[in-house]
């Protein structure tokens, strides 16, 4: 399962950018794909991959330590250079690396006292300073940040309210096997 999170977060980014430029239920022309994220709220459809890269660094990092999380980070900002036209990969790249090291800035401190805080916290500046570095560098707009924010941090909750899920079933289990 370990080596799995690791292929899932480095390949989070490549996703993300072929989701922009192919899928969504409107695409701009010359812009990204997008999709709803809320009533009345879009994102580019690459939002979702990167909130799912988001948590799985905090994953990747809470199992193989701070180094393989950066070793994930760049060879993920690499990739993204094999699937989306120049411009939008660089623009890609920087907001990502920028983003994953706010998110492991956050995260590290936090991780050994409260999980699901470190989660949620770094989650949420990595949401912000991806979001805006992205749509500034790749489109000059901020027009869809509040789509990009809302649909990134649908991965830390769903990730959250899973992983509490399966913890009261464990416990559960655990309670009813020693009846």
């Amino acid at each position: 399962m370990g080596v799995l999170l690791v292929i899932l977060y480095a390949l989070t980014i490549p996703a993300a950018n072929w989701l922009i430029g192919h899928v969504g239920t409107v695409c701009i022309p010359n812009g990204p794909c997008l999709i709803p994220v809320f009533p009345s709220l879009m994102a580019p459809s690459g939002v979702l991959m990167i909130g799912a890269a988001l948590v799985l660094r905090d994953l990747v990092q809470r199992r193989y330590g701070k180094w393989t999380s950066i070793g994930c980070i760049l060879i993920g900002a690499a990739l993204s250079f094999a699937v989306a036209p120049p411009g939008l990969a660089l623009a890609s790249a920087s907001a990502f690396l920028f983003s994953e090291f706010v998110d492991f800035a956050i995260y590290t401190p936090i991780a050994e006292r409260s999980f699901p805080l470190a989660i949620l916290l770094s989650c949420s500046a990595g949401a912000l300073a991806d979001s805006a570095l992205f749509l500034w560098l790749a489109f000059g707009s901020l027009t869809f940040i509040g789509g990009q924010f809302v649909g990134k941090l649908y991965a830390a909750i769903a990730y959250l309210g899973v992983r509490g899920v399966i913890k009261l079933e464990s416990n559960y289990n655990r309670e009813f096997s020693r009846r």
